[in-house]
């Protein structure tokens, strides 16, 4: 599958209608990329709290009380038991094991809410319609009724306490995230309150670009952007963050057991540290190759790249296993140092080094 599409005739947020607002580009239109101040934008992701507007996310609903012992069986993650108000992450695999949907989702005891990246929904809703066969379930996209708001920092929690909504709290590793998934009538409303519990100051709204630049630093794959038609789980880090490996069968559970007891992945997820002295970023797919070598002969490709407010240019990027870890590579032409996410002997019992459980 490449990297997802915008849904046509998508609908703009009301926030685009802020101050300062300025529309982000592919796959985020539809929603802010920022308010006029990235970089400060940032640093409240980072050091306070702030809210993102992500509200061009797909939606569903799964309900019925076959639901969950449902999902458990098509996906990667143990959802059987999944508690009311607890929140996981979960693939959808092809047969032969590559990534066909990422899932974030949470279940409030009467219907398990998910949310998806941008124009990736119906597909989702095409799939898990033909697998319902006899069971007790529905399934529904409710993106035109429902939206996505995040709010991220160390004081996430208090600005989000309480608020009308579904709460999905992820915590991917350092990258901590509390989603709320809010009646689209109310997204403006609901914004406006997050804002005036932060304080009231412009830079508590946060556009793409700078929760974007903080999940890259993190090291925390995106669906689409850090993936491709042939990725799997194990080459980004998202055994044990999407996959659990003690559970039952479901599609493409061969390949994921094969890599973890017996293999390794042939791609890895690096983080790249790029050069600064050059005044562009790689674009997404631009070819990755090694630094002094044959010109043209590309190793990987870029995913997401972005300006971090401390460390400058950044991104990552999914290469071949074999380059050697200390290798210097070109994103794009760009100079970049790699640093390990992935490590090359990932799989065969070897733990991944990007833990991020988020269910057990």
């Amino acid at each position: 599958m490449s990297a997802p599409e915008a849904k046509e005739g998508q609908k703009r947020s009301p926030l685009l209608a802020q101050p300062g607002a300025v529309e982000a580009g592919w796959p985020d239109q539809g929603v802010a990329a920022h308010y006029g101040d990235p970089m400060r934008e940032q640093r409240a992701l980072d050091t306070s709290a702030a809210i993102v507007d992500r509200s061009n996310r797909g939606v569903l609903t799964i309900t019925g009380p076959d639901r969950l012992s449902w999902l458990h069986s098509l996906t990667t993650q143990h959802l059987e038991r999944l508690a009311v108000g607890q929140s996981a992450q979960a693939l959808i695999l092809s047969p032969t094991g590559h990534v066909e949907h990422h899932l974030t989702l949470t279940d409030d005891g009467t219907s398990v809410w998910v949310h998806v990246e941008p124009g990736t929904a119906a597909g989702l809703v095409t799939f898990l319609e033909s697998m319902r066969f006899m069971l007790r379930v529905e399934v529904a996209d409710v993106s035109r009724d429902y939206a996505v708001l995040t709010v991220r920092g160390p004081a996430a929690g208090d600005l989000a306490g309480e608020l009308e909504g579904v709460r999905v709290r992820m915590e991917p590793g350092p990258f901590v995230t509390i989603d709320l998934i809010v009646a689209r009538d109310l997204l403006a409303d609901t914004a406006a309150e997050l804002v005036r519990r932060a304080g009231g100051e412009q830079g508590t709204r946060a556009g793409m670009w700078a929760f974007e630049a903080l999940r890259i630093a993190a090291r925390v794959p995106r669906f689409g952007l850090d993936t491709d038609h042939r990725t799997i789980p194990h080459e980004v880090g998202w055994i044990e963050a999407a996959v659990h490996l003690d559970k039952g069968c479901y599609r493409g559970q061969e390949t994921v057991a094969r890599v973890h007891n017996l293999g390794h992945p042939p791609r890895r997820l690096v983080f790249l540290d790029l050069d600064g002295s050059v005044d562009r970023l790689p674009a997404h797919g631009d070819p990755v190759e090694l630094a002094g070598g044959e010109h043209g002969t590309a190793v990987g490709f870029t995913g997401s790249t972005a300006r971090h407010y401390e460390l400058g240019p950044i991104g990552l990027a999914l290469i071949k296993r074999t380059v050697p870890v200390d290798a210097m590579l070109l994103a794009g032409g760009v100079a970049a140092a790699q640093e390990v996410i992935v490590p090359p002997d990932a799989g065969a019992n070897v733990q991944v080094t990007l833990r991020r459980r988020n269910l057990i």
